[in-house]
């Protein structure tokens, strides 16, 4: 089996437990979720299941960041939850720092829930609106026994300054913030336990856009001081350019594509990918810039309670075959492809070359089982 991540040298952990920079810090291979869908009458019955998340292999090192993007219902949110186990897989492994935690029991996991903690995407949801400020950040110090020099009151206090919150919002209730405000809330509360793994589901998307780079910078400090590792999940992939040091691009419940977050933006290798970063609004500064390429995919995403058989994305792809209907593309690297780049294609792409050959950033004639539709647009 192929691993996602490129060979790094064996390194024992450090006198606090935790794998050091470079090390796998969490492992995930084969992971798998499907939601059954229930029907019939009188009697109920299982009669399908919705693929969300279906053969996941990836590793996360210490201190390292992996972003995570695609379109919204690829499944980026349910693998957050999977690794946090606040859902319960249907197949495959979630390893951390060597221990399976794939069925773990609760108290197996009590040690596990302090170093891996989630911010979640919609701040609104997230917080009990019956407590304030203080008790929704000190709760986890508290659950897990937890009394820091000062005590739990100064603590939170200080996290609240770390994220941009005044101190003295400490008795005051949710409802009293705005979607911002929240957000931030939840990140102190992600910090209170000194995480090892922070899993951020869109944590900046309901931020307003001159908040959102502080915030994103804020995290970036939070990683560089304590080492913590992140899998950043977004939809913005400008985003998670700035904050991953790799990324990895999922379709249809299935990783398609992950590199080095350079490799990837430079020279994607599948298909989708290059269709994705293709839309990503760019301002040209020099009017005498070439045009950019522009992909616009015919067709809508399958739906994942009946996936296409083979490579997922094939019904949409100009590059599709009968093999690809028959044959599922493994991820692997491709010819020509740096250290770690891994891409699931059976026909993968070769933008460098490509635009090498033409002399532009972009290439007509590309056509096949589908409609594609390739523009210039200034």
């Amino acid at each position: 089996m192929s691993s996602t991540t490129p060979p790094a040298p064996a390194a024992s952990p450090d006198s606090a437990g935790l794998p050091s920079p470079g090390a796998p810090l969490l492992e995930v291979s084969g992971l798998t979720k499907h939601f059954p869908v229930m029907g019939g009458f009188p009697i109920r019955r299982r009669i399908g299941a919705v693929q969300a998340v279906d053969g996941l292999d990836f590793s996360v090192r210490a201190g390292e960041s992996l972003g995570l993007v695609g379109e919204s219902g690829c499944g980026k949110s349910t693998t957050g939850r999977l690794i946090t186990r606040l859902l319960e897989p249907t197949g495959g492994r979630i390893t951390y720092r060597g221990q399976d935690i794939t069925r773990a029991s609760r108290r197996q996991l009590a040690p596990v829930r302090s170093e891996i903690q989630m911010i979640f995407q919609d701040p609104y949801a997230s917080l009990n609106p019956r407590q304030t400020v203080g008790r929704i950040v000190s709760g986890p110090m508290e659950i897990n026994g937890i009394e820091p020099p000062g005590g739990r009151e100064r603590r939170v206090r200080e996290l609240l300054e770390t994220v941009g919150l005044n101190p003295e919002h400490y008795n005051r209730f949710p409802h009293e913030f705005s979607g911002g405000q929240r957000q931030r809330i939840g990140v102190a509360r992600a910090l209170a336990l000194e995480p090892k793994l922070i899993v951020a589901d869109e944590p900046v998307s309901a931020l307003d856009v001159s908040i959102q780079a502080q915030v994103v910078n804020l995290l970036q400090e939070v990683q560089r001081n304590l080492g913590i590792a992140f899998v950043f999940i977004a939809h913005d992939l400008a985003v998670v350019r700035h904050f991953s040091q790799r990324v990895a691009v999922m379709y249809l419940g299935r990783i398609v594509e992950v590199a080095d977050r350079d490799q990837l933006y430079g020279n994607p290798r599948h298909p989708y990918t290059r269709a994705l970063l293709s839309a990503v609004p760019e301002v040209a500064a020099d009017d005498a810039a070439p045009p950019r390429e522009r992909i616009r995919l015919a067709g809508d995403v399958p739906s994942p309670l009946n996936p296409p058989s083979g490579c997922r994305f094939r019904t949409r792809c100009w590059k599709a075959t009968e093999r690809c209907g028959s044959e599922t593309p493994p991820l692997v690297r491709a010819e020509g492809s740096g250290e770690g780049h891994l891409s699931a294609c059976h026909y993968p792409e070769d933008v460098a070359a490509l635009t090498e050959s033409k002399g532009s950033r972009g290439t007509k004639g590309v056509t096949g089982s589908v409609d594609l539709e390739i523009s210039k647009e200034p």
